[in-house]
């Protein structure tokens, strides 16, 4: 039995209720591209709305995270991740989630007491000292050499402000060298497997914390760290979850994955998340913007260490890559049987693409190079060579080589590394929001949604489906599935029947039932697959009905006048209407 088999039955003999997984492009999130976290999906529930599955929750959830995506390559980042979770929703606290973290460490993975150690929150000026969680430890048997107490690492709040707490780390000894007494957390022989968050306070905005009068919790574990752990790897991918992908490379490249590791890691990780997105529900494409963007520049990324390896990027081999990665998930992951044809239609598409790039590149290069008289490359046209053709520096090195040219690396890598910071400031600006994003006029966004889905239906067509949402206190963003450009007649037709609900002041009902009941009730949903036997339904007088997970205002009429301020292409087939809410 694999971990996710252990984990999930180990919590519900405790009397939690598996869910299922969420997409990994989120639905009605502001917050990030993809559910970068096991939580992510409970927001709303974490926030005090009820869940149709009760008050303890567990599952596995799939992850994305693009902020280290140039880390990629080394032996334990990975893009595409699973994360093991459990929740309380004001159920049980802090000594019965300690408890059976411990219990399934040592009595279910049979990790010995004396390869782990633990972190808990030391207190400062605004929150005090976790002693509870020390005493708890300390009670299971963990000596207290064995428990650091800190600050920075063990206190978790998603933004400025919002619902936050203590939390709690374990850690396990991964090194053959002898097993130190004392624990120090620094010491990167020390790996971090599992994290116990306390949702026990409130952060206003005058920086003050009070006590949450509904305290949950929060847990994640990942899924490729800790088999790899299990399983005495130092390395990620020598584990069992990436030897079948890492092999099926070998074998095309008929090379060794000792003397490639960097480029067979690159391909494994950027083609397993690579077939998650294009699998997703969203239906993600390949493009300049968003998820899309992201999707394109990590099968490219992967082309070119393909490259490197000497594969023959005109055959099948991607082909071969994803059907062997679809074949390890799909028991638990259905997408992946019923969109396998789009994944390799989708990787196909952006290769040949790709292909007729790079023979651009080239020419680009030999234009770029013909008449320099110093014989150096400036950082300026290396730098255009990897953001617009995506050329590796050692490709443009190598090709600058065989003309007896040298390219300015050092300058290169300064504009390379401000590259890098732009784009984490820009992920970690995405990622800012969770628990703290969901504002009262973020909230008004979210219930206008339905009301333009609705519309769009009522004007346009009622084949018109949602395919995707981005909402933020300044503005919302929806995306629906339509085959031409919305003439401006259009337009303000949906606009006025917007605006003439939200004067009707309709009532927003909420209804809980069975998942089969509510569709064949008429109730629409972005993605079936995500929601449990026992949904959630939001109803708008008799113009709309959809499963979602909220929040929501209780009547239209608190939202405001509704005006579009744009309607463009968002990718083939679907459009994409920008709008905002005025006083």
């Amino acid at each position: 039995m694999n971990l996710k088999d252990l984990y999930i039955n180990f919590f519900v003999s405790k009397g939690h209720k598996q869910i299922p997984s969420a997409p990994v492009v989120p639905e009605n999130d502001p917050s990030v591209l993809f559910n970068t976290a096991g939580m992510q999906p409970l927001i709303p529930n974490l926030l005090g709305a009820p869940h149709p599955y009760g008050t303890r929750l567990c599952d596995y959830q799939k992850c994305i995270r693009t902020v280290d995506l140039d880390a990629i390559g080394d032996t334990y980042h990975h893009t595409f991740f699973e994360m093991l979770g459990n929740w309380s929703l004001g159920d049980y606290f802090k000594k019965e989630a300690i408890t059976w973290s411990f219990e399934f460490l040592t009595e279910v993975l049979n990790i010995p007491l004396k390869r782990l150690a633990v972190t808990v929150f030391a207190g400062n000026d605004d929150v005090p000292f976790d002693e509870e969680a020390y005493n708890i430890w300390r009670s299971l048997g963990v000596s207290e050499a064995r428990i650091a107490k800190t600050v920075d690492d063990n206190f978790w709040i998603a933004g400025d402000i919002g619902p936050c707490g203590p939390d709690t780390e374990m850690y396990y000894w991964r090194s053959n060298d002898p097993i130190p007494e004392n624990f120090n957390p620094e010491d990167n022989r020390w790996v971090e497997i599992w994290n116990d968050v306390f949702m026990q306070y409130v952060r206003h905005e005058d920086g003050t914390f009070t006590e949450l009068p509904k305290k949950n919790v929060d847990t994640g574990m990942g899924v490729e760290r800790t088999t790899a752990i299990l399983e005495g790897k130092n390395d990620n991918y020598e584990a069992s979850i990436w030897q079948p992908i890492i092999k099926e490379i070998e074998d095309i490249s008929q090379k060794s994955y000792y003397g490639h590791e960097e480029s067979m890691r690159i391909i494994a990780d950027h083609l397993r998340t690579a077939v998650f997105i294009a699998a997703d529900p969203a239906g993600i494409k390949p493009s300049n913007i968003d998820q899309g963007y992201i999707l394109r520049r990590i099968i490219r990324r992967a082309i070119r260490h393909a490259k490197k390896l000497g594969i023959d990027i005109n055959t099948n081999w991607e082909e071969r890559i994803a059907k062997r990665i679809m074949d390890e998930y799909q028991e638990y992951y259905h997408e992946l049987v019923t969109n396998r044809d789009v994944v390799i239609q989708v990787l196909e598409t952006e290769k040949n693409k790709f292909n007729r790039t790079l023979e651009k590149g080239l020419r680009e290069f030999s234009k770029l190079t013909e008449n320099l008289t110093d014989k150096v490359l400036n950082k300026d046209i290396a730098f255009k060579l990897y953001d617009t053709y995506g050329f590796p520096i050692e490709l443009t090195e190598e090709l600058a080589s065989e003309k007896g040219i040298t390219v300015d690396i050092e300058g290169f890598k300064e504009k390379f590394k401000a590259h890098q910071e732009l784009s984490r400031t820009n992920s970690q600006g995405k990622f800012k929001g969770g628990l703290a994003g969901n504002s009262e006029i973020e909230t008004k966004y979210h219930t206008a949604t339905h009301l333009l889905n609705a519309a769009l239906k009522e004007v346009i067509s009622k084949d018109i489906h949602q395919r995707g949402s981005n909402i933020t206190a300044e503005r919302m963003r929806f995306d629906f599935n339509c085959d031409h450009k919305l003439t401006d007649e259009e337009k303000a037709s949906v606009e006025n029947l917007v605006n003439k609900w939200i004067n009707d002041k309709l009532d927003v009902v909420v209804t809980e039932m069975d998942k089969n009941e509510a569709i064949a009730s008429g109730a629409e949903c972005m993605f079936i697959e995500k929601y449990p036997d026992r949904v959630t339904v939001y109803t708008i007088g008799d113009i709309s009905k959809e499963l979602c997970g909220g929040p929501h205002v209780k009547n239209t009429g608190e939202l405001g006048h509704f005006k579009i301020v744009k309607e463009e292409a968002s990718s083939a087939g679907v459009r994409r209407i920008k709008a905002v809410l005025e006083d």
